[in-house]
């Protein structure tokens, strides 16, 4: 009887549903969290999902048979402008588009069996979840974690809203495409700088992590030592008799040509108001970029002011004061020394306006004027570790490295007394206010008697009003004066809220936490946050390895300075494993215009489309709706089975690689699964094979420590071993079963409907899932037997079993018999033979 997952598929997971095999219990287990980044609701559910939750399920059913009380729990990432954009677009209501996708979502990701606990389930748009989160806002805010300023913020025309850096690109707003404009607007913000040095020496700890990650984190972080230092003004306007500038490189200080400050400082900002020509400059400025990635790639501008400073080694020696657009007011001071011979970009810009170049060091031995002549066209930037010779030096004309250099100059401006030396980070605070209403409400009112002051907890939740409307841009919260107007909390008299919404890192940043106790009437609960906590493996893409993870560990350690969280759970995430992306072939062809046109998959077969045009195979690319070139999961489920689907997705390649979907790929792993079936399905009534016993022992000692080591495609090899085994092999009747249960409980993890079936057909009791993990015989390990391979000529060509202790003679006696040996020999004579024993065979011909 061919098996059939329609039906199997469904029944296993009624059955798991039945018993509530998956509710997290806190009892007297050890306990194991296993959490993936949960999903936006987008609607759909697409192959990177099922890549995503079935590794997690993995480890969440492994650790469950290794008999740990295991949490792994499921919930929305809901608030955001994409719910807000079709409200927009499509009419309706933003919430009502939110619940409708997690519905859809919800019932697209049950049939692929995965082992969730769904009591826990909640969305970030609950007014639940929005309660606690305010609860902690104002409890953060009393701890003086939160505060208001003024600042310069991407401001985007269309969407009107504040974006943060990161969703700037090319200039432009990530959702709207408009070209983004700098303001000054008065924003919410987190005190994550504070915790910079914290942050990044605790980078050390997180042994579980990948270094890459670590990396990451630890360059956004940015710890730097460097000059604190002043220019003094010459004939500046009143209250501006200096510049303070921050520099890392003070050993090019002698090769200083101009000073750059930010079109937004404050010397800069005084003179627009009364000079046009700079205001002009400045609004030319903001529109070409205002980020770092579109700086770098912008045209450098600059515009003289006709002001300069003094420098601090030669009260005589006057630098220009340029605006420059790659001056940023967020980093440093907003003010900068151009030190052209050792900087590309200072270069660029001192050749575009005529700027002197001045070499303060080139290579070891270089005079003065070797190295002046070598920085003419282009700048001199060897390693900071790397010696040079320094002929503008603070220590005379000596060899030395970039770090010396550095400490040499610190060290001279300390001693003279004109700068500083100084730890910094290009950590900045997090600003977290939005001008949408699809978000979290800051729960603050402002008074005019009172100033700024919580809303009371009592008050909470401040929740969203329903009746908005989107045909006016802008955020609806500020034309809804019944929501808005409200008593002050203090003094009772009129106020209004704060209609900024919170920043979405916000809700994804503690939700681990709530998933503790996602009930409670309170942030968490101290029993459960301390049962619970930390994640023990977290699972989630590698384009959140900045932001949403360093959120995450600021958040932590806030919670635990209010009393949310427990003291160990400042380092929220134990393990991190960053998945690969799921790719697939794009097909083209184009139009009689030249446009490209894309086709999904199953239109097109061998290359061409049903009228029998050829298309374009573009390899291994992302999927992507717009190029068509995905794979519906649904469609996959329904055709092939849940199990076919998690089995492609832990085979074809190491998880933290980019897995590529492929027809062919998807049904050789259906036929294995239909193999196994049949296997269990036809069990011999006698025989035995001490071979086979063996060969199951070996599965499960390596199988758990595939597992273990997140390498389960390494896992899904030696199943399709021990699977090769049982069909080779003439054993029947009781052993064979038990082999075939052990099968199924190493089964049972990828594919765990499959696995119930072997399980029960093998005579196994009650459910596979409620199994204790097994265990291999360390006797039944030990192998009296080594295979050897053969190298012929340097190349891999056979490989021979023999006995552990066979003598050389014996051994290469068998080589040259070797059929496959032979054949590639040629009857070439054999010039060497070398036997390493227990390790390898060489033949030389």
């Amino acid at each position: 009887m061919p098996y059939d997952p329609a039906h199997s598929e469904k029944r296993w997971q009624e059955a798991w549903e039945s018993a509530d095999t998956f509710r997290a219990v806190r009892d007297e287990r050890p306990k194991y969290y296993v959490l993936e980044m949960f999903p936006y609701p987008s609607g759909r559910i697409h192959m990177g999902h099922v890549r995503n939750y079935t590794m997690g399920d993995v480890v969440a059913r492994f650790k469950r048979a290794q008999g740990f009380s295991v949490l792994h729990p499921m919930g929305w990432d809901a608030f955001g402008m994409p719910a807000e954009n079709a409200a927009m677009e499509q009419g309706g209501h933003p919430r009502d588009w939110t619940y409708g996708n997690i519905a859809t979502m919800r019932e697209q990701l049950k049939p692929l069996g995965l082992s969730i606990d769904w009591s826990r389930e909640f969305a970030t748009c609950d007014d639940t979840y929005v309660h606690q989160q305010q609860s902690m806002f104002l409890d953060m805010l009393e701890a003086g974690l939160i505060y208001r300023k003024s600042a310069m913020v991407n401001w985007d025309p269309v969407d009107m809203t504040v974006l943060a850096n990161e969703q700037v690109e090319d200039g432009r707003g990530w959702r709207s495409g408009a070209l983004v404009e700098r303001r000054e607007l008065t924003q919410w913000f987190f005190r994550i700088s504070d915790y910079s040095d914290e942050l990044l020496t605790a980078l050390d700890g997180l042994n579980g992590w990948p270094e890459k990650v670590r990396l990451m984190q630890a360059n956004w972080i940015g710890k730097s030592r460097g000059l604190q230092f002043s220019f003094a003004t010459v004939d500046a306007p009143t209250g501006f008799d200096a510049i303070e500038v921050y520099t890392t490189r003070p050993d090019t200080l002698m090769g200083a040509s101009f000073a750059a400050l930010s079109p937004d400082h404050p010397l800069i900002k005084h003179l627009a108001e009364t000079r046009p020509d700079i205001a002009a400059f400045c609004e030319e400025c903001r529109r070409i970029g205002t980020t770092e990635e579109a700086i770098e790639t912008a045209p450098k501008l600059g515009f003289d002011t006709g002001l300069t400073v003094r420098h601090p080694l030669d009260p005589a020696w006057e630098l220009p004061i340029w605006i420059a657009n790659f001056v940023l007011m967020d980093y440093g001071t907003g003010a900068i020394f151009g030190s052209p011979a050792h900087d590309e970009r200072d270069h660029e810009f001192a050749t575009k306006y005529g700027l002197p170049i001045r070499a303060t060091f080139g290579p070891k031995g270089a005079t003065l004027a070797d190295a002046d002549a070598l920085i003419a066209d282009a700048p001199y930037v060897p390693l900071k570790s790397e010696a040079v010779t320094y002929v503008r030096g603070f220590a005379g004309n000596a060899d030395q490295t970039g770090e010396e250099a550095v400490a040499a100059a610190i060290a001279h401006a300390e001693a003279e007394g004109y700068g500083q030396g100084v730890t910094k980070f290009r950590l900045r605070d997090w600003g977290i206010s939005r001008q949408r209403y699809w978000g979290c409400p800051i729960p603050v009112v402002h008074c005019d008697t009172c100033g700024t002051v919580p809303e009371k907890k009592e008050n909470l939740p401040v929740i969203l009003p329903q009746d908005v409307t989107f045909d006016v841009p802008g955020n609806p919260l500020d034309r809804h004066p019944t929501w808005r107007d409200v008593p002050c909390p203090v003094c009772g008299k009129a106020a209004r809220r704060e209609t900024d919404t919170m920043d979405t890192f916000v809700d994804s940043s503690w939700y681990y936490a709530r998933f503790t106790a996602p009930h409670a009437t309170t942030p968490t609960v101290a029993e459960d946050a301390d049962y619970w906590m930390n994640v023990d493996q977290y699972i989630g893409g590698i384009e959140h390895a900045i932001l949403h993870l360093l959120y995450s560990r600021f958040f932590a350690r806030a919670m635990v300075k209010t009393g949310h969280l427990p003291e160990k759970s400042k380092e929220p995430f134990d393990a991190l494993f960053t998945q690969g992306m799921v790719t697939h072939e794009i097909y083209k062809t184009t139009d009689e215009r030249g446009r490209a046109v894309y086709h999904l998959p199953e239109s097109v077969t061998d290359g061409k489309l049903a009228d029998g045009t050829v298309v374009e195979i573009i390899p291994s690319a992302k999927m992507s709706k717009s190029k068509k070139n995905v794979v519906d999961p649904v469609n996959i489920v329904e055709n092939f089975g849940a199990d076919t689907a998690r089995w492609f997705m832990l085979s074809d390649s190491p998880p933290e690689r980019d897995v590529e979907w492929t027809a062919a790929g998807a049904e050789a792993a259906n036929k294995f699964l239909n193999r196994v079936w049949r296997l269990a399905d036809d069990v011999p009534k006698a025989g035995e094979d001490a071979d086979l016993i063996r060969a199951a022992h070996r599965a499960i000692a390596d199988v758990t420590k595939a597992i273990e080591g997140f390498a389960f495609n390494k896992a899904v090899a030696k199943l399709y071993e021990l699977a090769n085994a049982i069909g080779k092999s003439q054993a029947g009747g009781e052993q064979r079963r038990e082999v075939l249960r052990i099968l199924a409980q190493l089964l049972a993890p990828m594919v765990p409907h499959l696995a119930e079936e072997v399980w029960s057909n093998a005579g196994g009791q009650g459910m596979v899932v409620d199994a204790a993990w097994p265990k291999a015989d360390p006797a039944l390990l030990v192998s009296d037997s080594v295979i050897l391979p053969i190298q012929i000529n340097g190349k891999r060509r056979a490989e021979i079993e023999v006995p552990k202790d066979m003598p050389k003679e014996q051994i290469e006696a068998m080589v040259l018999a070797d059929e496959t040996v032979l054949r590639f020999m040629e009857g070439a004579p054999v010039k060497k033979l070398i036997v390493v024993p227990g390790r390898i065979v060489n033949v030389v011909v």
